[in-house]
């Protein structure tokens, strides 16, 4: 029994691609995943929270402002919100990590009190090797497992504390200086009012008096992503709120504009890791503490 218990703490060792995202009561603004992924592939996307993920096992690739990272054993993939990034598998056994995304002013918070940082603080470089931290990094994980939370919120803050101080920055401030930049804040807040029926390309560039190419390049310019990938990014996005209120995953689906549930499904998991169901199950009852089932990551 202690066995198959620690096998599932450690995050499925078989075949199989398994993913648990979760949330612990005690530890707010702060989501939380164990996962194994072989053959995985992330879209680009963003988070609103940063993510911070320890690689255990195997090699983690994501391609990160225009260049492929490699995060092997010992280091760890650190992104900051809104940053958009892949992600794939870089070894035959696939990549198995523990990750935990706090959430930007929990961040801020950390840093006022425990580093010299000012302005919003962010990470610096993408991949840093620092086995302590992805030590740390897991038994928060662990602490969040067994329902100790004055273990994990005070390893969660020595981690944040101790990336920060090894790798931490102001995060750069994006300003709307250019035209085009203009043009494609305007038309990301089209968008963001319009999700569940947004304008083609060719009217939007209309509406907003440029071209749709002009528009392309400079919307993938601004923000990292063409305007359909960062909409299903924002989908998805909207969903996630929208599964952690209490709405159903086939309701959530149409509100933020996807034809039927195996729709988000299918995006939804490329983009979070876990189908949406399974995650809504995994954060409904955030009281609860234990080791909850790995589910295979494409159910």
């Amino acid at each position: 029994m202690a066995a198959s218990a620690e096998r599932a703490r450690r995050g499925g060792e078989g075949s199989a691609e398994q993913a648990r995202h979760w949330r612990y009561a005690e530890l707010p603004g702060v989501d939380l995943l164990r996962a194994h992924y072989i053959r995985r592939t992330f879209v680009r996307h963003t988070h609103e929270h940063f993510v911070i993920a320890g690689i255990a096992e195997g090699v983690d690739v994501f391609r990160h402002s225009g260049a492929d990272r490699h995060a092997g054993p010992g280091t760890l993939a650190l992104i900051n919100p809104d940053t958009p990034h892949t992600g794939r598998a870089g070894a035959p056994e696939g990549w198995r990590y523990g990750a935990v995304y706090p959430a930007p002013d929990l961040v801020a918070a950390i840093a006022a009190e425990t580093t010299a940082l000012r302005g919003a603080p962010g990470f610096i470089r993408p991949v840093l090797d620092d086995p302590h931290s992805v030590a740390l990094v897991h038994r928060v994980l662990r602490a969040a497992e067994d329902g100790n939370a004055l273990a994990a919120d005070t390893l969660l803050r020595v981690a944040v504390t101790r990336l920060l101080r090894l790798n931490g920055g102001p995060l750069p401030q994006r300003t709307v200086r250019t035209a085009g930049a203009r043009t494609a804040a305007r038309a990301r807040a089209v968008l963001e009012d319009s999700l569940a029926d947004p304008p083609s390309l060719e009217r939007l560039a209309t509406d907003l008096g440029t071209s749709p190419f002009a528009l392309l390049r400079a919307f993938r310019d601004t923000y990292g992503m063409p305007p359909h990938a960062w909409l299903t990014d924002a989908r998805v996005r909207r969903a996630r709120h929208l599964l952690d209120a209490g709405t159903a995953p086939a309701d959530a689906a149409v509100t933020v504009g996807f034809t039927d549930q195996p729709h988000l499904n299918r995006h939804f998991t490329r983009i979070v890791g876990v189908p949406p169901g399974a995650y809504q199950r995994e954060r409904k009852n955030v009281q609860d503490p234990g080791v909850g089932p790995l589910v295979p990551s494409g159910a």
